[in-house]
């Protein structure tokens, strides 16, 4: 079994894959940990589903934050008896990546583009809900060719609550209307209609570029289907886009090895 691992700058999402099922998930906080903390962490997880920890025999590693990546490497290593593979330079992908510096792009969009022409094809776009909002382009060819990034949701929000005396923090719900008849619902219609806007508004200018007016549209990440369903471009949502990208990641990677 596959043990792939997607850590955020929010948070970390771990999959566990028996051949190309997805077999459990879990999400928990990115934070610093020792490999010894992450041991009992993730052991602890597994245990929680009944899982034999020896049936693990491999390890995937996306991850945008620097001082977590050893632990991780290591505390992979452990658990599946093998070196992990993690998603950087070097790392045969199948993704071609396009853009003026490759070494700037995060992992977790080569494996978005991964996943994205695998599963709808190319060429398209992926939404991804994280602690920013990453716009990832897939080319005709199945290449990632660059993208936009806009802040959070979640991020925009802290913002605005900190800035603003009077207004306090509310829940990230779709209120009834646009029109809030209360401030609680004025901040849940600008947060959750304000971000389906600004998505579609990119989404429009980003598939004009790219000559494909109706490419597929996958939204994926932690606020992806709260947000995505009022968006008129989306056109599938999948929260485990990324970790599947990694499994083709692995696949490819370890074939190539």
């Amino acid at each position: 079994m596959l043990l792939a691992v997607d850590v955020g700058n929010t948070s970390s999402v771990i999959g566990l894959f028996d051949g190309e099922a997805l077999a459990a998930e879990w999400r928990i906080a990115t934070r610093y940990r020792t490999t010894d903390e992450l041991d009992v962490t993730l052991r602890g997880l597994l245990a929680s589903r009944s899982i034999d920890a020896s049936l693990i025999t491999a390890g995937c590693l996306s991850t945008t934050v620097p001082p977590v990546q050893q632990a991780w490497e290591e505390v992979l290593q452990r658990v599946a008896g093998v070196e992990p593979i993690t998603v950087g330079p070097g790392v045969k992908t199948g993704v071609a990546v396009r853009v003026q510096n490759p070494r700037e792009v995060g992992p977790d969009r080569i494996a978005n583009a991964a996943a994205a022409a695998a599963t709808v094809g190319s060429p398209s776009i992926v939404v991804d809900f994280g602690t920013a909002t990453n716009f990832d382009v897939i080319a005709p060819d199945g290449a990632f060719i660059g993208g936009s990034i806009a802040p959070g949701l979640e991020v925009s929000m802290e913002a605005l609550f900190a800035r603003a005396a009077r207004l306090g923090k509310v829940e990230l719900v779709a209120p009834p209307n646009a029109i809030g008849t209360a401030t609680i619902d004025s901040l849940q219609s600008g947060a959750v209609y304000g971000f389906a806007g600004l998505v579609d508004g990119i989404v429009g200018r980003l598939r004009e570029e790219l000559g494909a007016p109706t490419c597929p549209v996958v939204a994926t990440g932690g606020l992806s289907v709260l947000i995505a369903e009022h968006c008129t471009t989306v056109t599938s949502i999948d929260p485990q886009l990324t970790l599947t990208g990694l499994r083709l990641i692995w696949e490819r990677a370890s074939a190539a090895a």
